[in-house]
């Protein structure tokens, strides 16, 4: 069983007891969590899409931890003027666990 959920702007393909790493959500760690907005469910073999949503299909998970992704590098130079900028910057991620899909 699976579902496509949208998780602070972005779908996410997500299936029960699995982990996944989402934009920052509001919250403590440990806190529950519930989605709404599932676009589609896939149930032994039956199919359900919603137009553009489901009505009454919910994604219930837990905020396991909020952590800093891997720092990205932005290099700019100009070259033959002597303009040389670096910046960097690190996303910050919540880890989320699905619990339960209901529909």
């Amino acid at each position: 069983m699976y579902a496509i959920v949208d998780i602070a702007g972005q779908q996410f393909k997500v299936e029960e007891n699995k982990s996944y790493f989402v934009h920052r959500l509001e919250g403590e760690e440990g806190s529950a969590v519930e989605f709404n907005k599932v676009m589609l469910v896939e149930a032994d073999g039956n199919i359900s899409v919603g137009k553009p949503v489901i009505d009454g299909a919910k994604i219930t998970g837990k905020i396991m931890t909020h952590l800093k992704g891997d720092k990205v590098i932005i290099f700019k130079k100009k070259r033959r003027k002597g303009y040389q900028k670096m910046n960097g910057h690190r996303q910050y991620f919540s880890k989320i666990l699905v619990e339960n899909i209901t529909f």
